[in-house]
């Protein structure tokens, strides 16, 4: 059996990859908090402690590298390189200590940059915000890393969308609950596209990564195709939930108007809200990637995009026996 250490999955992504795979490898969870549904293999530390990392590294084959620093609104912004950037320095270095020559990396899409026109692994990095910026400083530590013994050393780097899913609460589950609420404000024409990657799809991915490992470097887009623009997910919606679901259409400007109105009252507050300049931004935007070298290296996605946007409608808005339902095999 590989022993295979996961920084970083006491959260979303991390759950259900660990549901999937604890039964085939030795595994260890290393994380700032304690898993809910896997606390037996939890090891608590920081990626910021080098001495933690140090210890906890000893006799393992392989690390998963989740953790990372990732909302919107993360204060400060120092955080986005002090966990996402040193945070993999840190890794690596006890990774060098220990003998383990095998890391899987969890970057994003946001490497890219917005509104960028499909492109592919080999498009030039080109990061808005601070969360992209830091992934790609992240990248590029671990390719210098990889470089130094490339006929030994394993980097496997996963660029996924924005990952959807059961239990999670981040932005998608915040629009998929406003779409079946019925209260749905669509901002623009509702025609750009936005890539997805549901969650079970996803840790498959890595799975698939985990049994195939072997020395060199490769990065991957992770998106589920095809690709839904905004109208289709609505129709998606409404299709899984067998009810109609009426959306009113906002010029962008009035969007962004209200977004900016929001940002002060945020300021002002000292409060979060869910509503932002860069959220309208975003969710306005083409995010529409490239996912030929995924869908060309042998990997099948278990789920379709549709099946999975159904599985997590009915799981969030429709069964009522959620602690009964675990996510193990797909």
């Amino acid at each position: 059996m590989k022993n295979i250490t996961l920084i970083g999955a006491s959260g979303f992504v991390g759950t259900r990859l660990t549901g999937l795979i604890k039964k085939e490898f030795d595994l260890k969870i290393f994380d700032k908090q304690q898993s809910k549904f896997h606390p037996e293999l939890v090891k608590i530390g920081d990626v910021r402690n080098q001495e933690d990392l140090d210890s906890e590294l000893q006799g393992q084959d392989t690390v998963v590298l989740l953790a990372a620093e990732h909302r919107d609104d993360v204060s400060p912004t120092s955080l986005y390189y002090d966990v996402n950037v040193q945070g993999a320095r840190n890794v690596l270095e006890a990774m060098d200590k220990n003998g383990v020559k095998n890391i899987i990396f969890t970057s994003s899409v946001a490497v890219y940059g917005l509104n960028k026109k499909n492109p592919n692994e080999e498009h030039p990095a080109d990061p808005f915000n601070h969360y992209g910026k830091s992934k790609w400083q992240a990248e590029e530590v671990l390719r210098e890393w990889h470089q130094k013994d490339p006929e030994n050393r394993s980097l496997t780097i996963l660029r996924p969308t924005v990952i959807f899913g059961e239990r999670n609460r981040g932005n998608v589950f915040n629009l998929l609950k406003q779409i079946a609420s019925g209260k749905f404000l669509m901002v623009g024409k509702g025609e750009n596209k936005k890539s997805m990657a549901y969650v079970g799809n996803v840790v498959a991915f890595i799975k698939y990564q985990l049994e195939n490992t072997k020395a060199g470097y490769q990065v991957f887009n992770y998106i589920d195709k095809p690709d839904f623009n905004m109208n289709e997910l609505v129709g998606q919606v409404e299709k899984s939930l067998s009810k109609h679901i009426p959306s009113t259409h906002f010029p962008y400007w009035m969007g962004m108007l209200g977004g900016y109105c929001f940002d002060v009252l945020s300021f002002v507050t000292r409060k979060k809200f869910s509503v932002s300049s860069v959220r309208v931004k975003k969710f306005c935007a083409t995010t529409q990637f490239d996912a030929s070298k995924k869908l060309n290296c042998g990997f099948k996605a278990p789920y379709t995009l549709a099946e999975g946007l159904h599985n997590t409608l009915h799981y969030e808005f429709i069964n009522t026996d959620k602690d009964d339902v675990t996510f193990v095999s797909e």
